[in-house]
């Protein structure tokens, strides 16, 4: 059994957005003194003791931050309630019956390389694509907060945000961000898979990989004004934050364009020169490659359009 944790932040606010989406924006008891003390696209870990079944202890989970390290107040996180969790101790179950003001254990230290400066570089110029399923939205939104915190009249067209969801209120963030549409100029389309269930619903259609499938992506080439076939790694780098299923979905057709995975094995099995740059980042807790690198019937067919993407470059 977990040890119990010592609680050191409290819940300021929680906002309900669906039944099973909530902000959480917690406030620790002291961060850290070097401020910024993260960098969008990282992720920190939260913590709960399961009060009302001791016996299962405490449980914490890693989470990513969706405010900008230049917030002065709570740190904000967007959470799905896990309808079937892997654990006998969930922390969404636990988490789901906190409300303002109960306390809870936050560790003020952030993690992970799935930011611009580790991945591309701050300077570097093209099209940030950032493909985003349910709440893997966050650590994209806060990119675009920092970026705006910075500079509340930054030009944002070079961010490009897809986000999927099953249906249009799941698509969380979407009023702040189509403001920003109109106001920076950011790109921006949500899609939602179960478009028979919301009649009123007059965007995107399909689950937020779809975006990459064959026509799909010249239509989706067209909207950023990009000329045919100039979807490519030498115009923009794509950021993914999702399930595995969008995130290999996302990964497969972009081979065809030459886009390469960051992931030394799959670089390795698909034939990528050490010298190509990698093209397409993703946020995943899991060390096993998305792609089954051991099956010859996969890997080989995959190793052909990875081929033949970078020879067209």
């Amino acid at each position: 059994m977990a040890k119990p944790l010592e609680y050191n932040a409290t819940l300021t606010e929680r906002v309900d957005i669906t039944d099973a989406l909530s902000l959480f924006r917690i406030t620790p008891d002291q961060l850290p003194a070097q401020r910024p003390w993260f960098i969008p696209g990282q992720y920190c870990v939260l913590g709960l003791n399961n009060t009302e079944k001791p016996e299962l202890g405490s449980v914490r989970r890693s989470m990513s931050i969706a405010s900008a390290p230049e917030d002065d107040g709570p740190t904000e996180f967007y959470i799905r309630w896990v309808a079937k969790p892997e654990s006998d101790n969930p922390l969404t179950h636990l988490l789901w019956k906190a409300r303002s003001g109960d306390r809870i254990y936050m560790r003020a230290v952030a993690a992970g390389v799935f930011t611009v400066k580790d991945t591309v570089g701050v300077d570097d110029p093209r099209l940030r694509i950032m493909v985003a399923a349910g709440t893997g939205s966050a650590p994209f939104v806060s990119m675009v907060r920092s970026e705006l915190r910075r500079n509340p009249g930054a030009d944002l067209s070079r961010w490009v945000l897809l986000h999927g969801a099953s249906y249009p209120a799941d698509l969380g963030y979407r009023d702040d961000l189509l403001q920003l549409v109109e106001r920076n100029h950011l790109r921006y389309w949500g899609t939602v898979s179960r478009p028979k269930e919301a009649p009123g619903w007059n965007g995107d259609t399909g689950r937020v990989e779809a975006f990459f499938d064959g026509a799909r992506l010249d239509d989706f080439e067209r909207r950023l004004g990009l000329p045919a076939g100039g979807f490519t790694p030498s115009n923009a780098v794509v950021f993914i934050c999702g399930l595995t299923g969008t995130i290999t979905g996302t990964v497969i057709p972009l081979m065809d364009r030459g886009f390469v995975p960051d992931f030394k094995r799959i670089r390795e099995a698909l034939g990528v020169p050490p010298e190509t740059k990698d093209s397409v980042f993703y946020e995943q807790y899991d060390t096993e490659p998305v792609i089954n690198i051991k099956d010859p019937n996969v890997v080989e067919p995959l190793r052909a359009r990875m081929q033949a993407g970078l020879a067209r470059l």
